[in-house]
């Protein structure tokens, strides 16, 4: 079967931008242990990264980009919920989990986010979920959990409130994955990720005193990580993301971003000497399968019609 060249390409574009993002968010958990062991808090990192990312998607759309701050006073509300219980939700829970647990446990629990989708897709959106889909979800959640090592974890002694932020991450970042998709049906996806940071902005100056986090920054080492967290590891890799998702839909693109725990133990391997196992290196292997799996599947999708779809699945 040949499948149309410009379907392979906006497939190819999809997944290259959450690779690019998952690839980035693996080296931000790391450089944000480091400034929780180093006397920032969870709630001051995630009040800055987000306040100041707000600033400066305001300030380089205002000068380059005006169009992309108008939106509708209808759609106030709803980016207003995306922004409260979707970016600032992911903010708290995932910057608490790592602060609480091992980074790898804490990429471990938010990368369940996929089974919640899928979950959520199939009880509420009534969308059939194909074999190939469910197996390439089994498989990358078994290879997220392999690849971070978690089977050498004792359950026993992890911290109860790092698990439970850590499962509310994940259903976080599910939810936001499939609200912003709602929005890019009308906006550019930088558009919704500038808002959604906006609102964010607001509740964790609200929640938190006003700006208290910038003033616990004692260094000028620690603004630089704090910089490049905010730069490297929250505007570009979000945007990226959603960039993804655009092309490629929420459910394919949480998928595609278990590439980060890899992408974390190669890193860490590098710099840090930690081995891999074989267990580890085989989990590598299920996740990258998963994804093949999807772009089999989607480029499948793109070009057979519904109906034959439809037969060939037993419906």
């Amino acid at each position: 079967m040949n499948f149309p060249q410009a379907s392979f390409k906006v497939s190819r574009k999809g997944y290259l931008y959450v690779v690019c993002a998952a690839m980035l968010w693996s080296v931000s958990g790391s450089t944000s242990k480091y400034l929780f062991l180093n006397g920032i808090s969870p709630f001051q990192l995630s009040q800055i990264r987000v306040t100041i990312s707000a600033l400066l998607l305001f300030l380089f759309f205002l000068i380059r980009r005006p169009a992309l701050l108008k939106i509708s006073r209808n759609d106030i509300f709803y980016f207003f919920i995306l922004g409260t219980f979707g970016m600032t939700a992911i903010q708290i829970t995932y910057l608490f989990t790592i602060s609480k647990l091992n980074v790898a446990a804490a990429i471990l629990l938010e990368y369940l986010a996929p089974i919640f989708i899928a979950l959520y897709m199939a009880v509420f959106a009534k969308e059939k979920l194909s074999r190939i889909t469910m197996l390439a979800i089994i498989a990358a959640t078994l290879g997220c959990y392999l690849v971070v090592g978690a089977y050498n974890l004792n359950l026993l002694n992890l911290n109860m409130t790092g698990i439970a932020s850590g499962i509310a991450s994940a259903v976080t970042f599910a939810w936001w994955s499939l609200h912003g998709e709602y929005g890019m049906r009308r906006y550019n996806p930088w558009t919704v990720l500038f808002y959604a940071m906006l609102f964010a902005a607001i509740d964790l100056n609200i929640i938190y005193p006003p700006l208290k986090g910038f003033f616990n920054v004692s260094s000028s080492a620690k603004w630089v990580i704090i910089l490049y967290i905010t730069v490297f590891g929250t505007i570009i890799p979000f945007g990226l993301y959603y960039e993804g998702i655009s092309l490629i839909r929420a459910a394919r693109a949480s998928i595609t971003a278990t590439l980060e725990p890899i992408m974390a133990g190669v890193i860490s391997y590098i710099f840090l000497d930690e081995i891999m196992s074989p267990l580890q290196i085989f989990g590598g292997v299920l996740v990258i399968a998963a994804i093949i799996l999807l772009q089999i599947k989607q480029a499948y999708d793109d070009n057979t019609p519904s109906i034959i779809r439809a037969r060939m699945n037993g419906n």
